[in-house]
């Protein structure tokens, strides 16, 4: 929940200017009330640009809620689903994250599902257990959903300047990989992102990991020079 009209121009034009490899995929994901801005700065360019949530239903009286529908009706290409912060302040279940991975494959939305543990869980020895969990409740309704990519966040990696070393980060998104094979059809051409403090001084390394196929970064993207960096790191440049 950060921007602002100014602050999203200098961010977006920085981003433009930057000379993204073309090798990648970028998008960004604003608040709602910045998509229509983002969307008209990144026209013409390759960075795409999602939602960071969307309501489980098409219509209705849900004030207050976002519908995948309107996301795509404004040239939305991706959505965020489950990130943990939705799952902590909100409370978001899997089978409700699951219905609304049915409501974006419906609207024509590539989700980026999110999934990850707290560190009393990963202390606990639990952190594949729940990670596949969560895997498993998201993808229950919708395990075809075209143009799925799986995010790993570590919940204690957010936002703290802790990151899982390479070498965890790398296990847990080898597991992942294997999950995915028996819950989607051809589930290891699913891209996985690690997302957790990926700055632009540990992208490379990060990158460099067999089963690590790309970023959702955080506070690094509130800085066009920094997000450019991981960007190019993922290039390989």
């Amino acid at each position: 929940m950060h921007g602002s009209l100014a602050a999203n121009r200098r961010l977006l034009e920085g981003l433009a200017s930057a000379g993204l490899p073309d090798a990648i995929e970028v998008a960004v994901c604003p608040p709602f009330a910045y998509l229509q801005q983002a969307l008209a700065l990144c026209a013409g360019s390759a960075i795409a640009v999602g939602g960071q949530d969307c309501s489980h239903m098409a219509e209705g009286a849900y004030t207050g809620e976002v519908a995948a529908p309107m996301l795509a009706d404004l040239g939305c290409r991706w959505v965020i689903l489950g990130h943990s912060e939705r799952r902590q302040y909100h409370r978001e279940s899997s089978p409700l994250i699951a219905a609304k991975l049915s409501a974006a494959a419906a609207a024509g939305l590539a989700p980026i599902v999110c999934v990850g543990e707290t560190r009393e869980q990963r202390e606990g020895g639990e952190a594949e257990a729940v990670v596949a969990a969560q895997l498993a409740g998201a993808l229950a309704d919708e395990p075809g959903a075209p143009g799925l990519v799986v995010a790993y966040e570590p919940v204690w990696a957010i936002g703290t300047g802790l990151t899982a070393t390479p070498d965890e980060a790398q296990a847990m998104h080898a597991f992942l990989r294997q999950e995915l094979a028996g819950l989607v059809e051809n589930g290891e051409a699913v891209r996985l992102l690690y997302g957790g403090s990926v700055k632009a001084d540990n992208a490379a390394e990060l990158f460099a990991q067999p089963d690590i196929d790309g970023a959702l970064v955080g506070g690094a993207s509130l800085d066009a020079a920094a997000f450019a960096a991981i960007a190019r790191a993922a290039a390989g440049n």
